[in-house]
Order: structure tokens, then C-alpha cells, then sequence
């Protein structure tokens, strides 16, 4: 007799929590790291001027994007948020590990899509349409459907 079989389940309560923060921290972040992005100036790098990088496109290309990685990554409003979405990847890994694959991933995701909306209302003050609320309900009509189907 292996530990898991003398294990009780968690409480319902737990996996409740972990598809909300999952999907939290994967959908409400998203909006913050676009933003951050979208309105990020990056400094002047010297290198880059440098003829034997700006004479072969291959090396510009290379710098400048690892130059745009580096400028993101020591930005706190995209960096914070980035971290905060990746931790919810790991949340999301150790939770599929214990709940049900066939209700995770939906349910996750459609917390993640849910959220987003409310992120983009949010931080972009973007009016959330009639057909993207009708989507949201649909969604969460469509899991309510599938946790109860497989009850």
C-alpha cells in the first residue's frame, strides 16, 4: 500500500484557490506586462553604433534584442508582473500534478481569459463589450458543465 492510497484528498476549497490564483496571476498580470512593454523607452546603447555591430545585421540583430531583454528585465513594471506570471507557470505545474488534467487546464484558463478582461478594464479603462461578456459567461457556463459532468 503506497502513502497516496492512505492520503486523504485535499479539500475542494484547495483546488478552488489554486485555479483562481493560477489563473490571477497568469490573467491580471498580462495586462500590467503589456503595458510596461508598449510604453518602454529604451536607452541609447553605444555598442550598438559600434561599426562592427551596426555593419553586420546578424550582430544587430543579436544585440538589440538581447539589449531589449536586458532594458525589460531591469524594469520593475514589467519585471514584477513577469515574475508574478511565472510563478503562477510553477503554481500551475505543481496543481496539475494533483488535480484532475481534464478540469485544470480549462478551468485555469478560462480564470486567466477572465481575468485578463478584468486586467485590460482595469489598467487600460478598456469597456469590456457585450460579446466579450457573453463570451465570459459562456465560459464559465462551459466549465460549470464539465466540473458537473464529471461529479
Amino acid at each position: 500500500m503506497s502513502s497516496s492510497d492512505t492520503e486523504p484528498p485535499p479539500p475542494a476549497i484547495n483546488y478552488i484557490l489554486s485555479f483562481l490564483l493560477v489563473g490571477l496571476a497568469w490573467g491580471l498580470t498580462t495586462p500590467f506586462i503589456r503595458r510596461a512593454a508598449k510604453d518602454h523607452q529604451p536607452p541609447p546603447h553605444p555598442l550598438l553604433a559600434t561599426p562592427a555591430v551596426a555593419n553586420s545585421p546578424i550582430k544587430l540583430r543579436i544585440y538589440t534584442a538581447v539589449f531589449a531583454v536586458i532594458d525589460l528585465l531591469r524594469n520593475p513594471r514589467y519585471a514584477v508582473p513577469l515574475l508574478l506570471n511565472l510563478t503562477g507557470s510553477v503554481w500551475f505545474f505543481l496543481l496539475i500534478g494533483k488535480a484532475e488534467l481534464s478540469l485544470t487546464v480549462p478551468i485555469v484558463n478560462t480564470c486567466a481569459f477572465l481575468f485578463t478582461v478584468i486586467g485590460e478594464w482595469w489598467v487600460e479603462k478598456k469597456v469590456i463589450s457585450r460579446d466579450t461578456m457573453i463570451g465570459m459567461v459562456l465560459s464559465v457556463g462551459g466549465i460549470a458543465l464539465c466540473v458537473h459532468s464529471k461529479q
